[in-house]
C-alpha cells in the first residue's frame, strides 16, 4: 500500500511515454538493515539518531520515492518526489497534533506567493525559501533535545538558564525572540574565490515579525559573550564570531565532525550545557556573523556575504534576473498554487566548490556545511581526525570543460493530507540550448 500510495503519487503528470528512473525507500527499515550490516565502530560513542528519529514520532515517515526523467522535452531533467507520512490514526491532517513528540514541528504552512525579497543578491549560487511554523517547532523541541543529550530536562534546563543566569544574557528565549518571529526561513547560498576549503557561503533569514525585539534580544545575548564582537556596517550593527585559530591552534571548533557527548561524559550544568551547545554552533559556522536588518533576522556563514545581502537594492536582486524569471514562469505552470517552498539555483555554481576540493582531494578539509556534515558521516568519530577522501578525483577535467552542460534548477514542495510532494525541473543553460540547436540542424 505504501508502494502504490508513492508510485501514484510521484508519477501524477509525468506521460507514460517517457521513460522514467524510479526509485523508493522505507528510511526506518532501511536504516536498521544498514545497521545491522554495517555494526557500529566501538570507538564511536554518542546517540544513535535513527532510534532518537524514531522514538519521537519521525517514524510517521513511512516512505518515500520518486521518478526522475532525462532529457525532458525543454527539461534538463524532472523529477517529482513523494514522502508518504499519513497522520497518526484518527488525527486531523491539519492538525498541530497529527503527529507525536518531536515530529509535530513537521508543520508547514501553504502559502500562495513565495518569492525571492529584493535584497536576495542577483549572483548567488542559489536561494530558496521555506514556509515553516517555528513556534511549533520551538514547543516540540524539548523532547528531541532532551533525547539527544541522554537526559530529561536538558531543555528546559538551558532555557532558565539562558533566563536566570546572573552571568547570562537573561533573556526569555520563547517570548523575547520565539514568539517574535514569522513563519518564513530563507536560505542564500554562494561562494567566494579562490576556491579554497573555507569558500562556501551560506545566509539564513528568518522573517521577524517584531525585528525591534528581536535586535534587542539577539544584542542583549551577544553582548554577554566574550567570543563575539560588535561591528557597524553601513550603520547597521553586526554581530561577528571572534576567528581564535590563530591563537590556539589546536582549538577543536575547527575541527569537522566530531561527537555529541551524552550527559554522562561532560559536567552536568546550565553553563556547561550552554557551552557544549555553542561549540557546536561554531564548529558548524565558525566565522559566522549575526544581524537583523529587512525585518529578518539574519545568520551568516561569513560576514562578507552577510554586508553583500545588506548592501543589496531592488534592481540587482535576483528577482530581477533574467534566468530566474524564466525558471519561475515554467514552475508555476507545472506546479500552481499553493507551495510550502520554492527554490533556485545555478547547478554550475552550486557544484563548482565541491567539484574543485574533490579533484585536489581537500573534500575532507572543507568546512562548508555539506563538507562537515560529509565528514560526521564517513569520518572514524576520532575528535581531531581527518578522513580519507574516498574518491579519487584527480581525473576530473578542469571545470571550465564541463561548466557549459550545467543549467539552472528549480523545485516546489507541497502538503498533502498524508505527507508532501516535492517536484522539481533543471533547465539547459544558454550555451548548452545553442548546442543542442546547432547539432539537431547538423
Amino acid at each position: 500500500e505504501q508502494f502504490k500510495n508513492v508510485s501514484k503519487g510521484s508519477l501524477k503528470g509525468l506521460g507514460p511515454e517517457n521513460s522514467k528512473l524510479r526509485w523508493y525507500i522505507n528510511p526506518f527499515a532501511f536504516a536498521a538493515a544498514y545497521k545491522s550490516a554495517h555494526p557500529t565502530n566501538k570507538r564511536q560513542k554518542g546517540p544513535d539518531y535513527v532510534e532518537i528519529l524514531g522514538r519521537q514520532g519521525f517514524d510517521a515517515v513511512k516512505a518515500m520515492g520518486g521518478a526522475i526523467m532525462f532529457d525532458d522535452g525543454p527539461f534538463q531533467m524532472r523529477h517529482q518526489t513523494i514522502v508518504y507520512a499519513p497522520p497518526l490514526p484518527g488525527r486531523d491532517p491539519l492538525s498541530v497534533d497529527r503527529y507525536d513528540l518531536a515530529a509535530r514541528m513537521l508543520r508547514f504552512p501553504d502559502s500562495e506567493e513565495i518569492q525571492p525579497f529584493d535584497w536576495v543578491p542577483a549572483g548567488v549560487s542559489s536561494w530558496s525559501s521555506l514556509k515553516w511554523d517555528i513556534q511549533t517547532a520551538f514547543q516540540s523541541a524539548e523532547s528531541l533535545v532532551d533525547d539527544v543529550v541522554g537526559e530529561k530536562g536538558v531543555f528546559d534546563d538551558v532555557i532558565a538558564s539562558l533566563k536566570e543566569d546572573p552571568d547570562g544574557p537573561q533573556i526569555d528565549v520563547e517570548a523575547d525572540l520565539v514568539a517574535c518571529l514569522g513563519k518564513k526561513v530563507t536560505l542564500i547560498g554562494d561562494f567566494e574565490e579562490p576556491i579554497d576549503v573555507d569558500s562556501d557561503r551560506l545566509v539564513i533569514a528568518i522573517e521577524a515579525i517584531d525585528p525591534e525585539k528581536v535586535a534587542a534580544t539577539v544584542g542583549k545575548s551577544m553582548a554577554t559573550d566574550p567570543d563575539m564582537r560588535r561591528i557597524k556596517s553601513n550603520g547597521i550593527v553586526i554581530w561577528e564570531l571572534i576567528d581564535r585559530s590563530m591563537e590556539i591552534p589546536t582549538l577543536e571548533i575547527e575541527t569537522p565532525g566530531g561527537i555529541v557527548a551524552h550527559a554522562d561524559q561532560e559536567e552536568d550544568s546550565g553553563d556547561a550545557r550552554r557551552r557544549r551547545l555553542r561549540e557546536k554552533e561554531e564548529k558548524l559556522l565558525p566565522h559566522s556573523a549575526v544581524t537583523v536588518a529587512h525585518g529578518h533576522l539574519l545568520i551568516a556563514s561569513h560576514r562578507d556575504i552577510l554586508e553583500r545581502v545588506l548592501a543589496t537594492s531592488d534592481s540587482e536582486s535576483l528577482a530581477n534576473m533574467a534566468d530566474y524569471k524564466t525558471m519561475n514562469t515554467v514552475l508555476k505552470k507545472l506546479y500552481p498554487s499553493p507551495s510550502i517552498l520554492w527554490g533556485f539555483g545555478r547547478s554550475g555554481e552550486s557544484i563548482r566548490p565541491a567539484f574543485e576540493m574533490l579533484k585536489r582531494g581537500s573534500m575532507p578539509k572543507s568546512k562548508s556545511v555539506t563538507g562537515q556534515l560529509l565528514n560526521s558521516l564517513l569520518g572514524d568519530g576520532e575528535p581531531g581526525s581527518v578522513r580519507d577522501q574516498k574518491i579519487d578525483g584527480s581525473t576530473l577535467p578542469d571545470f571550465t570543460l564541463i561548466e557549459k552542460y550545467f543549467g539552472t534548477t528549480g523545485f516546489v514542495m507541497k502538503n498533502l493530507d498524508d505527507g508532501w510532494f516535492l517536484g522539481g525541473i533543471t533547465l539547459p543553460s544558454a550555451s548548452a540550448s545553442d548546442q543542442n540547436k546547432e547539432t539537431a540542424a547538423k
